[in-house]
């Protein structure tokens, strides 16, 4: 059986997320948290599905756009067991500075 673990960190990134669609609509809110949790499923069944950003990041974590809302990111170890989801970010964050702080 597959499975993820999200992190607390990731945790409150998917509230912010949320909460912030959430001011203009509480539906729309809805299908982008479940779309997060499909795609970190999605990851867990084979975790080398996402890619590295030797750019952004030399850590070993790989990072995969959500399918239907590609300006969010998940950042997972792909090495965990289960595989542990670190960050869900919008694209237009400083994804490298974010990540520095969670090191």
């Amino acid at each position: 059986m597959s499975a993820y673990l999200l992190t607390p960190l990731a945790k409150d990134d998917i509230f912010q997320i949320w909460s912030y669609i959430a001011d203009d609509s509480e539906e729309i809110a809805d299908r982008v948290e479940r779309a997060i949790y499909d795609a970190c499923s999605f990851l867990s069944e084979a975790p080398q599905r996402g890619h590295f950003r030797r750019d952004i990041t030399d850590r070993p974590v790989r990072f995969w756009p959500l399918t239907r809302y590609p300006r969010y990111v998940i950042v997972y170890r792909p090495d965990s067991e289960p595989i542990q989801i670190l960050a869900v970010l919008h694209g237009s964050r400083n994804i490298q500075r974010i990540l520095k702080q969670r090191a």
